[in-house]
Order: C-alpha cells, then sequence, then structure tokens
C-alpha cells in the first residue's frame, strides 16, 4: 500500500473561500509540484486545513505547508500539531516548530557560530524599548519584528528622531529589533531550500522599487540563484547548528535565508523550518527531490 500524506494549509489559501489571501496561488503552485512529485514515488498527498477539524486517521505523515494564518492562534496551532503527531509523524516535528517558531532561536544559531545580524530583544514594541536600540546597535534606521509572524506581519521599520509607527502596525508584544541594512532594497534576500539534507535551489527576492519587503505579495520578484563559492557552505553550517540545537539532523525541509551584513558578508536573516514557501517556481526537480527525503523517512 502506498503511503498517504496529508499537506497542512489554512483556509485563507484557498481561492474560493471568503477572505481568500492575495497570494493563495502559492498554495497551488506549491501542492501541485510536491504532489506530483509523490505521486512519481507511489506516495498520495492530499491537503486538509489545519483548523478544519478534519478526520486524521488514514494518514501516515502529515507536513505543515502553507498555514499562514497561524500567528494570531499560536495555542491552537501548537495543540494541533502535537495531537497529529499521536496518529502518524509531523514534519517538521512538534518540538523543532516549537523552538522555530519564536525568533529567539536567532539568539541559539548565533550562539552556536552561526553569522548573524546584530538584535535587540525587548519585552514589548513601545518607546522605551525602541529609542535606546539606535544606541546600542549604532543604527539610524531600524527594523522591528514580533517574535512570532511571517510575511512582514506587524513588522516595522522606525528612524531615529520620527515619531514611531501606530501600535497596530507594530508587534503586539515581544519583539525583536535589528538595523535596517541598506542592502535589503538594493540586493534582496537570498533563500537556499534543502530536503532531507539534500540541496535542491535558490532564489534571489528582490523588493519592488521603494519596499524592503522580499515577499511576493508586496510585488517583490524571484529570481533563480546559482549559489556562489562558499554559500552552500554557510548553509550547512547553519543547518549543523539548529541539528545540534534540536537533535533532528537532515529535517525534511528547511528553507536558510540570508542578507548581507552590514560587513558585506551574508548573514542569516531566518531559518524557516515551519511552514516556508518552497519556491517551486525557481526549483523544476523540487518535487522529486523533496518525494525522494519523504520516502527515506517512511
Amino acid at each position: 500500500m502506498s503511503a498517504r500524506v496529508c499537506f497542512l494549509t489554512s483556509a485563507d489559501m484557498m481561492k474560493d473561500r471568503p477572505g481568500a489571501r492575495e497570494d493563495w496561488i502559492e498554495f497551488e503552485l506549491e501542492f501541485g509540484a510536491l504532489k506530483r512529485g509523490c505521486e512519481a514515488e507511489g506516495m498520495t498527498l492530499d491537503h486538509r486545513i489545519w483548523d478544519s477539524g478534519f478526520d486524521p486517521s488514514g494518514f501516515d505523515a502529515f507536513m505543515i505547508g502553507t498555514v499562514w494564518d497561524y500567528p494570531p492562534k499560536l495555542a491552537a496551532f501548537l495543540e494541533t500539531i502535537e495531537t497529529l503527531n499521536t496518529h502518524a509523524p509531523v514534519y517538521n516535528p512538534p518540538h523543532v516548530v516549537r523552538w522555530n517558531i519564536e525568533k529567539r532561536y536567532l539568539a541559539d544559531l548565533a550562539d552556536a557560530g552561526a553569522p548573524s545580524i546584530p538584535t535587540v530583544w525587548a519585552g514589548a514594541a513601545d518607546e522605551p524599548s525602541i529609542r535606546p536600540a539606535f544606541e546600542a546597535l549604532d543604527a539610524d534606521s531600524l527594523v522591528v519584528k514580533p517574535l512570532v509572524g511571517g510575511g512582514a506581519w506587524r513588522q516595522a521599520v522606525v528612524k531615529r528622531g520620527e515619531a514611531l509607527p501606530p501600535a497596530g502596525d507594530l508587534p503586539p508584544g515581544a519583539c525583536l529589533i535589528q538595523p535596517f541594512l541598506p542592502s535589503v532594497p538594493e540586493e534582496g534576500e537570498y533563500s537556499f531550500l534543502f530536503f532531507g539534507g539534500r540541496f535542491s535551489h535558490a532564489l534571489q527576492k528582490v523588493p519592488k522599487s521603494g519596499d524592503y519587503r522580499v515577499q511576493s505579495i508586496f510585488g517583490a520578484r524571484e529570481i533563480v540563484h546559482e549559489p556562489r563559492p562558499g554559500e552552500l557552505d554557510q548553509c550547512r553550517a547553519v543547518l549543523d547548528a539548529a541539528a545540534q540545537i534540536t537533535g533532528e539532523a537532515g529535517l525534511l525541509y528547511a528553507r536558510v535565508d540570508m542578507v548581507r551584513g552590514l560587513d558585506g558578508q551574508l548573514a542569516v536573516m531566518e531559518l524557516e523550518i515551519i511552514e516556508p514557501y518552497l519556491y517551486p517556481e525557481q526549483g523544476p526537480d523540487m518535487g522529486a527531490v523533496f518525494a525522494a527525503a519523504l520516502k527515506d523517512r517512511l
């Protein structure tokens, strides 16, 4: 009997549902590529909305996919994946998700030697927390991000001497503060995709003119990137550090996001190992690489 795998997504990624996200097409592109790869390996991939109360019986594994509405429902999301993991393995595993879901994991990676961006950790995104960060980071522009979130949700740029954005545009609680990197609007961000520890493909995400956000929903574009000498070694060092911290080597999927720091060297912006978009359009063999890694686990 072939393995039956469940790809978890969110209701707002369904194009025909009220409140569908503008980037719903990314679910269809990603799921379609993964499904074709699984079918070629004799496996079945079906999708389910993670918080719909679906019947988990009959699935041999669960993959956390485009579940992009979870930040405001964090407790329910974590409870759901723990419950699913009692029926069949969840990838990536719940304990890895718990480690990666708060951006404090970046401090763990920095402590392990990963090339990192200077960061101030604050209990709230307010005046007393943000103003001292200009001096601490020796920067005139800062980026303030929530500890849990993605897709630039509740993320803001703050400039020295200017009023803070409205509270509703800032992180809702604890946050991290980093210097605004001029390379991001100019050069963008590099993403490197790995499945089971095997490199699949890489891309450069370039923001639209006048913006710094690298998500397609904000007008950014993606370009295939051929890794330069040493870049994959940097990425693997990040993955090795994560393996040492979590005890999980060769994660089913991982996306290492890198940006050029103030020193001109690449540094980790994010290690996406919960629900990253996998950019199938820039990786035509992505489905096959993923399916091979999944089959190894099943």
